[in-house]
Parts: C-alpha cells; structure tokens; sequence
C-alpha cells in the first residue's frame, strides 16, 4: 500500500474499538503506522492488534514491556505473533533483559522480527523530575548512557524526545531508528509534554518515526489534521 505520511506514527490513544477503527479506516493510506498503547490495550486487548493488522496496516504496540527477562522476551514473541512492526520496552529493564528479548524474537522469527526500540526517558520528564527519582546525570547524560546500554544489548534503537535526537545521532550515527513522540503543530497546547518541538523539527534532526496523538485523534476531522501535518513537513 503506497502511504503518504510514511514518516508518522498516529496514536490511536482512544478507549473504543470502534473509535480505532474508525480513526484507520479514516487514516489509511495516509498514516505509515498505528500505535496502539496501554489504553487502547486494556480496553480491546490482542484482538484490536490483529483486526489492525489483519487490514494491512503497520502496527506500533507500545506498552512499554518491563520485567524480568524471561517474562519481556515472552511477551514479546506473543506480541509478534500478533504481526505488529515494531514494539516497546524500557531501556530502565536493562541489557539481560533487552538482550533476551532480542534473541528471543531472532531464534523465533529470525530476520523477520519485529523492530524494538528502547525507552530512554518519558517524554513528560523534565530534568527536575529525573533528578528526584534518584539519577543525577543531566537529562542529556542519562539518554546517552541509557541509549548505549540498549543498543550494545542488541535494540534497533530507541523512543526519544525531540531534544536527544541530536546527540544520539551524533554519537551512534544513522543506523539505528528513533521514534520520537512529543511533537506539537505550531501553536498547540503542550499538555503533559516536556521537551518537545514540531514535526518538522524532530524530522531535521533525525528522528526516522514521530508519533502524532491528540492533534490528530481528537480533531473532528482526523484526516484533514493529519494531512496538515503532513504537508508541515514539507515545508
């Protein structure tokens, strides 16, 4: 299927199945993935994977898998029986559990794995809140040493906020893939973000993926909201 938007990663972070329906009938062909995160999940469980899937679209499960190594690698293989692309885990769960994961997944499916990306730091910390969990590296510092631990356990890279994408580019190079969430069109709200930036800007600076939520899943029309982005990127 030929996507206008490969780039961009709409979140279907809605509480009904028939709402995500909805929203990629609405986005195909527009929209290069759907996430489908924690709420979505908890409401209409695998089946919502399957029926995305089952309809020829790419599917991102982020549900941020962290947990004792043997427990993430099954969960992980469980999801890729689903057919999703790509999927989440904590880089805070560490290099035996990512490097279980990894091996895991390659010993089942081999080269055609799911991709898994690692979570630096939440897009809603900001550096006050780091520092009072304990870590007293600068943001900066932490997403680096956090980055590096994920990619040498064998991620293919990592979820990250628009402000670390240059400095991970630049210390680990083009290769590995970065999704980047906390983006925001021009003028609009911010919300529970911290460190975020438009479209555009995170694209610029190399982010291969940028996850799209409420500007798009609760506009009145999602498809006019999307292809405003879209063409923003562009520009």
């Amino acid at each position: 299927m030929k996507v206008k938007g490969q780039s961009t990663i709409v979140a279907l972070d809605v509480n009904s199945r028939l709402e995500a329906l909805s929203l990629v009938e609405a986005l195909s062909g527009h929209a290069g993935m759907f996430k489908v995160g924690s709420e979505l999940f908890t409401v209409a469980g695998p089946t919502i994977v399957r029926e995305i899937v089952d309809r020829g679209e790419c599917l991102f499960l982020d549900l941020k898998f962290h947990d004792i190594p043997n427990t993430v690698s099954r969960a992980a293989v469980e999801a890729a029986n689903l057919g999703v692309s790509m999927m989440t885990l904590h880089a805070a769960g560490g290099p035996q559990m990512i490097g279980q994961t990894i091996k895991q997944l390659e010993d089942s499916f081999a080269d055609k794995r799911p991709l898994v990306v690692a979570v630096t730091v939440l897009t809603s910390i900001d550096a006050h809140a780091l520092v009072s969990s304990g870590v007293k590296e600068t943001l900066s510092e932490h997403v680096l040493r956090m980055g590096r631990m994920a990619l040498e356990a064998g991620a293919d890279g990592w979820v990250c906020s628009p402000h670390e994408i240059s400095s991970l580019r630049s210390e680990f190079g083009v290769e590995p893939k970065i999704v980047t969430p906390g983006v925001r069109m021009p003028n609009q709200s911010s919300d529970d973000q911290q460190r975020i930036a438009t479209p555009a800007e995170a694209l610029a600076a190399g982010a291969n993926h940028i996850v799209i939520g409420r500007y798009v899943n609760r506009a009145d029309n999602p498809r006019a909201a999307l292809d405003a982005v879209i063409s923003s990127l562009d520009g």
